[in-house]
Parts: structure tokens; sequence; C-alpha cells
């Protein structure tokens, strides 16, 4: 198994500070940054290889990737996404079918949490996909929502759902085994041949509604946040001070 991190988006909403980087390296504890946290998490839970999909300021990435190999002590590969200011993210995981054929820990580059969301889908691993989700936040509008059947699988992920009808928020983390690598892939092309603007959350949900096993491993009371704007930054320099 290897990690995965997705930080090919523009991040426009936090401006200026992505004038010039990837929305994952913004600071938020002084000089550490988003993916100082998700390397140094994904290192923490024992992963010595992981791929970055980049593409919006992409060399930013490439400027620091050595110092961040030899800080985490990890072996770093870059997958490139030259449609990242054009497409939405279900192309980028695509791009990284290779890489999620050997099994992947994967975060999201713009998700601030601590190393138990890691440390609890490791202890869960075992389905097809398996997503760390928020059970006790209370939800709104924005949030990635999540309903399971009575067999525990996936039904429904997206952001338009009523949130009372919500199990809970997937917050951006999950595993993916590498057995089904093939068919998560050929969900992801179908899910962005048919719009380029769609989520891989959205290929997740063609995963399951081919039959394949999408469930749920809740991470309990964590204090955590995605960065999509100055409010969320803020909120993340509260927290990844605590971590």
């Amino acid at each position: 198994m290897i990690g995965l991190i997705l930080a090919a988006g523009a991040g426009r909403r936090l401006r200026p500070y992505t004038d010039t980087l990837p929305k994952a390296l913004v600071p938020v504890d002084g000089e550490t940054t988003i993916m100082d946290i998700s390397l140094r998490n994904l290192a923490a839970a024992g992963l010595t290889d992981v791929t970055i999909v980049v593409g919006y300021r992409a060399e930013a990435v490439e400027q620091r990737q050595a110092a961040f190999e030899s800080k985490y002590g990890v072996k770093i590969s870059l997958v490139h996404n030259d449609k990242a200011e054009e497409w939405n993210n279900a192309y980028s995981l695509w791009l990284a079918r290779d890489h999620f054929a050997q099994g992947v820990l994967m975060v999201n580059g713009d998700t601030v949490h601590p190393i138990s969301v890691e440390e609890t889908l490791l202890a869960q691993r075992g389905p097809s996909i398996l997503l760390a989700i928020d059970d006790v936040k209370k939800l709104a509008d924005e949030e990635m929502k999540t309903t399971f059947g009575d067999d525990g699988r996936l039904t429904r992920i997206t952001k338009l759902m009523d949130p009372s009808d919500a199990f809970g928020e997937y917050i951006g983390a999950n595993i993916i085994e590498g057995s089904i690598a093939g068919e998560l892939a050929d969900a992801l092309k179908a899910t962005w041949e048919r719009d380029p603007n769609l989520y891989y959350e959205d290929g997740f949900q063609e995963f399951a509604n081919r039959g394949g096993e999408v469930r749920a491993a809740t991470i309990g009371e964590v204090d955590w946040v995605e960065v999509d704007n100055h409010d969320d930054l803020a909120k993340a320099r509260d927290i990844a001070c605590l971590y």
C-alpha cells in the first residue's frame, strides 16, 4: 500500500495565498503547510511511498519534493494533471490509476486532520473502498454527504442531498484496495467523460451503482477541516497546532 494525495486544484477562493501556490502548500501552522500534515500523517501510518497528483502551480511542489522526501522519509512520485484548471478531480484520481492499483490510503490535498483518521481507516481495512465519515458534525449544503444501506454499503454520496437525510460527511480520506483498481478506473473514466466537472466521489457513486463495495469508517469526534476559503483556513490554523 502507498499514500496518495490529490493536490492539483487552484484554490481560487484562497487568493492571494494561491496566486503563486497550490492550495496544498498554503501554511496552516507557522511554515507547516497542508501538504506537510498530509505527508506527516501518511508517514506516521507506515507508508514510505507517496504519489501526489499535481496540476496548478505544480512547479511549487516540484521545488519542495526533495525536502519533503528528506523530512518525512518517503519517496514521492508526481502525477501531472494538465487539465487541473479546467476539469474537476474525477479526472485527477483517474490519472493516478496505475498508482492506486497498488492499494492506497488517499487524502485530499486540502484537508487538515489528525493521524487518528488514517489509523481508523487502516484498522478497518477490508472493503474495496473505505471512506472516512464524520457522523457527528452538523451538516449543511456544502458538505459531501453520504447514505448507506442496511447492508452497510454506500447508496449515495453527493453534496446535493438534504442534510437531514445524510448519515454523515465524507471528509476526504479513504482506502482504495488494489484489487478493484481496474473497475474503479473504468467508473472514474465514465464519470469524467460524462461531465469533466464531476468529482471523484461521483466516480465512487458510479462504482457503487455498478455493484462495487464502498463502506464507511466513522472517525468519531475529531477536529478537522476542508480548506476551501479564508474562514476554513482560519479554522485550520486553530486546529493544526494541536496535532
